[in-house]
This record gives C-alpha cells, sequence and structure tokens, in this order.
C-alpha cells in the first residue's frame, strides 16, 4: 500500500464523519501556498508571475497554522513557488507535524539534499517531488537543464535517510506515453513510496499556452499510458481518480475539496482560478457562487480541466458515497494491469514530443493568448 495504513484511516474516518455530518461541501486536502517565490521559471506554471515585491512576501508560521485549523482537513499539500526558499518551513512543517496533520511538501528538489537536516523523517512528512518525466522531457518542462539529476539525486538522498518520498507529475501535450511509463520505472527504482499524476492547466499568466491537453487528449494518453500497467508501480492517489483520466469514468469539479489559503488569503473559487479572495474558510464556502465554475458550468476557463485539485477530491468523494462506491475503489484497487488492446496500439503510434522541435521558454517570453477549448 503506498501510504501507511494510519493515513488511510484517519482521512478514511474524516470523510465518514463529513458525510454523517451531511456535509456536501467540505474540504479534502489543504492547499497552503506559504510563498510565490521559486528558484525555476517552468513555461508551464503561472505562480511566479507576480512582481518582486509580491515574490518576497512569505507567510508566518502562525499565518499557516491559523489557516490548518480553521479548515480542518487531516491532509496539508505545501506547494509554491518553492516552499523550500520559505525562511521558516522547518518551523511550518514543525507545528504541522505536531498538530498531526499528513504533509506532502511539495518542491522541484533542487534544495532538497542541502535542506533535510531541517526536518526529521516521520510518518506525517512526505517530500512531493516535482518531476515531469525523464531527464530530457523534464529538463524541458522546468527550463533548466541538469534539473532532473539534481531532482533524482534530492529524491534517492531522502528516501536513504528514512523520510517518505513521492514524485508528482504533470503531463502535457506532447508527452510520450512509453517514455513516461519508462518513468515510472525509474522512479520505483529510486524508492518513492508513489506516484501522482495530473494533466496540465492552462494558467492565465503561464508563459507557453499552446502545450495544455484538451479533455479527449487528456483521456487517450493517459488511456495508454495507465492501460497495462506494471504490478510494480505504485500510484498515490485515489484509483478512482485515475480511471477518470482514462475516460473510464466522469465525474463533476469538486473546487471546494482542495481550497488554497496564501499570502492573499482564502483563494477562490480553487488552486488554479483566482476569482478574488475570501477573509476566513467559511467564507470561501458561503460567497463563492460554486455553480459557475467545473466543466459542466459552461465556465470556458473549466473547458479543459481534469487536474487532481478539482477532481480527485470528487473520486475520494464518491468512494464513500454508499456501497457502490466503496465496491468501485476495492475493485479498481485490485483491478491489476488494466488490460487493454487497443491502449498497446496506442503505445505504437508515432509521438513528437515538445521538446524535440521547441526551444526552452525562458519566463520573460511574450505569453500567448491562445486557449484551448477542444471537448
Amino acid at each position: 500500500m503506498p501510504v501507511p495504513i494510519s493515513q488511510a484511516w484517519t482521512v478514511a474516518t474524516y470523510v465518514l464523519k463529513q458525510k454523517l455530518a451531511g456535509r456536501k461541501r467540505y474540504p479534502f486536502v489543504l492547499m497552503l501556498e506559504p510563498l510565490f517565490r521559486c528558484n525555476l521559471a517552468c513555461a508551464g506554471c503561472g505562480k511566479i508571475q507576480y512582481p518582486a515585491h509580491i515574490l518576497r512576501k512569505e507567510l508566518t508560521p502562525e499565518e499557516c497554522f491559523k489557516a490548518v485549523d480553521e479548515c480542518g482537513t487531516p491532509m496539508v499539500s505545501i506547494p509554491g513557488g518553492e516552499p523550500l526558499m520559505h525562511s521558516q518551513i522547518d518551523k511550518i512543517v514543525e507545528g504541522l507535524v505536531a498538530r498531526k496533520k499528513y504533509i506532502y511538501l511539495c518542491t522541484n528538489a533542487l534544495l532538497l539534499k542541502e535542506k533535510l537536516d531541517l526536518f526529521k523523517p516521520s510518518k506525517y512528512l512526505t517530500f512531493s517531488v516535482h518531476v515531469d518525466g525523464q531527464k530530457e522531457h523534464h529538463d524541458f518542462s522546468v527550463c533548466r537543464e541538469g534539473g532532473f539529476d539534481l531532482a533524482l539525486e534530492g529524491i534517492r538522498e531522502a528516501v536513504k535517510r528514512g523520510f517518505r518520498v513521492t514524485t508528482n507529475t504533470t503531463l502535457f501535450d506532447g508527452a510520450d506515453p512509453n517514455s513516461v511509463r519508462a518513468f515510472f520505472d525509474e522512479m520505483m527504482s529510486a524508492g518513492v513510496e508513489g506516484m501522482m499524476l495530473s494533466p496540465g492547466y492552462s494558467y492565465d499568466k503561464a508563459p507557453d499556452q499552446k502545450h495544455f491537453l484538451g479533455r479527449a487528449r487528456t483521456r487517450r494518453l493517459f488511456r495508454a499510458i495507465l492501460s497495462n500497467r506494471k504490478k510494480s508501480w505504485q500510484f498515490n492517489q485515489s484509483p478512482l481518480f485515475l480511471e477518470f483520466l482514462m475516460g473510464q469514468r466522469n465525474y463533476a469539479c469538486t473546487p471546494w475539496g482542495m481550497p488554497t489559503y496564501n499570502i492573499f488569503g482564502w483563494q477562490k473559487p480553487c488552486y488554479l482560478l483566482q476569482d478574488g479572495y475570501a477573509d476566513t474558510f467559511q467564507e470561501l464556502l458561503d460567497s463563492t457562487e460554486w455553480q459557475n465554475y467545473g466543466t459542466e458550468s459552461g465556465n470556458p476557463k473549466c473547458a479543459n480541466c481534469m487536474v487532481h485539485s478539482g477532481y480527485e477530491a470528487s473520486a475520494v468523494d464518491h468512494t464513500f458515497s454508499g456501497l457502490g462506491g466503496i465496491w468501485a475503489t476495492i475493485k479498481a484497487m485490485f483491478a491489476g494491469e488494466y488490460r487493454d488492446p487497443d491502449a498497446l496500439v496506442l503505445l505504437k503510434e508515432p509521438v513528437k514530443p515538445v521538446h524535440s522541435y521547441n526551444p526552452l521558454i525562458q519566463i520573460d517570453s511574450a505569453k500567448s493568448q491562445l486557449e484551448e477549448t477542444r471537448a
């Protein structure tokens, strides 16, 4: 099992309590962004496009603890920016561990090896290392040569020291499914606990707007990648969400499932869209017009989104919606390799990876206004 039983039990009992209390909207994972500053300038990321005075700001540990206590969810993801650049990240993690929160500290791992001494191995702390595929593809994605080697070095050192380590991979148009499958082998050989996957989301501020996947191509890509899978691959995600990516399930978005708190407050409506901010978590729930978001809403900004921050909470909610959801999850957990002869045919199709015909897109590139709206 890719997560400790104690974590699985904590999450399951938390969700069941929400269901028994009749709460239709409850948080699954808090996305806690203590800063936007980063040491990379990835072409598909819109988080570091803020002016310098914003990039210098940080949440204090006390502000982080208040948000976590207010939200109440047992799991906290700490993205950014690059959290390891935060001046008090060790204090933030220490305080959350003391609260027995399960933390996924998201990092590009460029600083991981030198920062490990700040932390102690714990079942409550996982380093979620952002690696976007094999060496050439990853380096292209993060716009830095040698990024993959540094990330792999950090992963191996963290595993060696007894830390929980997972990977987080974002896939864009032009991803080679055979390369991604080979990448899974590499990560499992490196000793990671499990892997997370998500299609890219077209941030308005992202320098590269041309290589985000539409929903149909997302399903096609993930069907090729995740069908006929190896038993050695472990995924740190809801198996129903992975089936959703493969096109085997349909879910409505749950934008409140992974709420975001950052230096501006509680971000409306979700981690991916910025349509204002609320001062409290309850205000976020009460004042956001949730019907205006998600694919089914007709909002063009949501047209192609299948990202885990919007849909994995939907899959988890389905699991605990009744006997049907529990049975579907059990079947998915023991589905094995997902045999699919047609998906094997997809693996034989020629692929021209984006990095084979595009130069690296640096942070000062002019922003394209293209927006993909294919169904």
